[in-house]
């Protein structure tokens, strides 16, 4: 069993589960020598039910002998690798080590993106409920190195996302890289696709800061 493995967590609005940030992820991820691996985190389910089952698909990973775990989130996903690496009440076992947050939804006291704020925490959240979710608010100096990225021109899920996110990890003190990109759609996953702009170079850049992280297994 390798001693490091990425969790990918899916976007899909805490609705449904997207097949393109899925596999497509795991085969970057292997081709630059990481073990990884997509969890299908419950969806159309109310909180704490998808931060339990980050955490224990994180112990089911750590008893399988993984000694380093990291998530790597995508949109709605991001909220759930978000949430399960600052979440407090964790135990030292669900601990993560990395996260990577794709155009993240991190805010659920923002307006946008009510879906998924709707879908984890219901029509009728108050707003200590929307604040105890929300990634940004829970940021400690003890959170793990960050990469987040998100792009201007998001519909979806606003930029604003990841700037509070970054804020509060810099306010911190915790290691962080985010990228903001100019140009590009929502759920961009790879950026592969033409018209995509600079949002292409995110792999290039995350793969750069995994060599720095120390996470790939030979230089880059």
């Amino acid at each position: 069993m390798t001693r490091d493995h990425v969790i990918v967590l899916p976007g899909g609005s805490y609705s449904r589960i997207s097949d393109n940030e899925s596999q497509p992820i795991v085969d970057w991820l292997t081709s630059i020598g990481l073990s990884a691996s997509v969890f299908a985190y419950p969806v159309k389910t109310r909180h704490p039910a998808v931060l339990d089952a980050v955490r224990g698909e994180i112990r089911r990973q750590r008893d399988a002998g993984v000694e380093r775990i990291a998530l790597l989130g995508f949109s709605a996903g991001g909220h759930a690798a978000g949430h399960a690496t600052v979440a407090p009440g964790g135990s030292k076992q669900e601990r993560v080590d990395l996260a990577i947050l794709c155009y993240p939804v991190v805010s659920m006291m923002l307006p946008s993106h009510q879906e998924s704020r709707t879908n984890l925490l219901g029509s009728e959240a108050t707003p200590a409920e929307r604040a105890a979710a929300s990634v940004d608010l829970l940021v400690t100096p003890d959170a793990p190195p960050f990469f987040v990225w998100h792009t201007v021109e998001d519909p979806v899920v606003s930029v604003q996302h990841s700037y509070l996110l970054g804020m509060a990890l810099a306010a911190a003190g915790v290691r962080h890289a985010l990228h903001v990109f100019p140009r590009g759609r929502h759920g961009l996953n790879l950026a592969r696709a033409k018209g995509d702009g600079d949002a292409v170079r995110w792999t290039e850049l995350c793969e750069a800061w995994l060599g720095e992280e120390g996470w790939l297994p030979y230089p880059h």
